[in-house]
């Protein structure tokens, strides 16, 4: 779950205001006294904390909240307000233009900048552009050929010229290059470099003179806390930034950059890194990380992520074998494969108002469980897929060892599967005729 700590500790502090019929203004003073403590063990600027806490203390002892019949969800409003403002208020995409494109990824070495770049080349191939990646890291080992590899991966082209050339040279050809060949933007990987590094920092301002890029985007490890706004005001202050990639949000991040870095440079986060596939970059929301946050969940964000990778169609289908109960293991592999492009499964219920993953840790489902149930139906023949009663005993064991699980796996599944049955049905018929947005199933 991103920011658990934080989260955890903030939905703690609203839990026993909620509880409360009347606020006082000691009420609200200790609670911000808590919340401070939260902000400052996330990691987040002291600055900003401490007029953080200012703004929403005022707001909080206003007649808004003080005469309010819910004064806890009014200060839980406030709190949620100044988290999206403090984040940068309004989402800020790229800066593309007609006919050429071109994005400058600066930041340090290990900071996930070459991955970034194939995810970003393949954001905007769904997006219907077509880039092509820059190799203008001529220092590392294998930096070139890691930057073929992942665009290999994403099916985009990759501009290489030999490592005897510059990196400024290498920049400007590689943008010849995009006018000719039909390529609409131009994706520049340069090399990773220390902040304090007098001469690989001009190099970079070098670059950027001579290719003029429309974005320079600095790619920063959200792991390094209060680190991370540093190194952003550093190559801020020499690059002007256009804006920041965070990266690995999904590790074991305290929150504090994704919180501090926009109020301390003034550059707005454009993307988030939320995992380790390529598919996994995100265009950042202030308003919906602050609902994450304090546990309201992100729809907005579920939705687009099923329409994304859910079949429009063969949901429809779906919808009609449920109520005819039809549905088979065929049908719940398909779904179950449709969910994992959504992302796993910590990400899926982290979006959902209400839930957190301690509260799921019952019911085993987690992305390795998810594997496990997909080489259990892989290991059915035909006919047991599609009619799983004729699953005895002997075909159970036959299963199981041809999934590399126990007997126990196997049967649990089976039970799960016809409770799903039933619960499905029950769905498909309370909501029949009502027009809704279709997820998949397994959700």
């Amino acid at each position: 779950m991103i920011f658990e700590g934080l989260s955890q500790k903030l939905q703690n502090v609203f839990k026993k205001l909620k509880g409360k019929g009347k606020l006082s203004e000691n009420d609200v003073k200790l609670a911000m006294r808590e919340v401070k403590l939260a902000l400052l063990e996330a990691d987040v600027n002291f600055k900003i904390v401490k007029d953080f806490i200012k703004k929403v203390s005022e707001r909080a002892v206003g007649q808004e909240v003080m005469q309010s019949l819910t004064p806890g969800q009014q200060v839980i409003k406030i709190v949620n307000e100044e988290l999206t403002v403090l984040m940068g208020k309004t989402q800020e995409g790229l800066n593309i233009s007609q006919p050429f494109t071109i994005i400058m990824l600066v930041g340090l070495q290990g900071s996930g900048k070459t991955t970034t770049a194939g995810k970003l080349a393949l954001y905007l191939k769904n997006k219907g552009h077509f880039p092509l990646l820059v190799a203008a890291d001529i220092y590392r080992p294998a930096a070139i050929k890691q930057l073929q590899v992942v665009g290999d991966k994403v099916g985009v082209p990759v501009f290489t010229m030999s490592s005897n050339n510059n990196p400024v040279d290498i920049a400007k050809a590689s943008v010849e290059h995009l006018k000719t060949s039909g390529r609409d933007v131009a994706i520049i990987d340069t090399a990773g470099r220390l902040h304090v590094d007098e001469k690989l920092m001009n190099e970079l301002l070098e670059i950027k003179k001579a290719v003029l890029p429309n974005e320079v985007l600095l790619v920063v490890d959200s792991m390094t806390g209060q680190d991370a706004v540093n190194i952003a005001e550093v190559f801020n202050d020499k690059l002007n930034l256009s804006g920041v990639i965070l990266t690995k949000l999904d590790g074991d991040t305290r929150g504090g950059a994704a919180l501090s870095v926009k109020a301390v440079t003034d550059c707005p986060i454009k993307f988030v890194g939320l995992g380790e596939k390529l598919e996994d970059l995100e265009p950042f929301y202030p308003d919906r990380m602050a609902s994450r946050i304090l546990g309201m969940g992100d729809v907005l964000t579920l939705i687009e992520k099923a329409q994304a990778n859910i079949d429009a169609e063969k949901a429809k289908e779906l919808e009609k074998k449920i109520r005819s109960q039809q549905f088979t293991f065929d049908d719940f592999l398909e779904q179950l494969q449709q969910v994992k492009k959504m992302g796993s499964f910590d990400q899926i219920i982290d979006m959902i108002p209400g839930m957190n993953s301690k509260r799921f840790k019952g019911l085993n489902v987690d992305d390795k469980q998810l594997v496990k149930i997909e080489a259990i139906i892989n290991s059915m023949t035909r006919e047991e897929r599609r009619d799983p009663s004729i699953i005895n005993g002997s075909r159970r064991k036959r299963i199981a060892k041809g999934s590399g699980n126990k007997v126990q796996d196997v049967n649990r599944l089976l039970k799960q599967f016809n409770e799903t049955k039933k619960l499905m049905k029950q769905f498909a018929d309370i909501n029949k005729g009502r027009k809704r947005i279709k997820f998949p199933f397994f959700i």
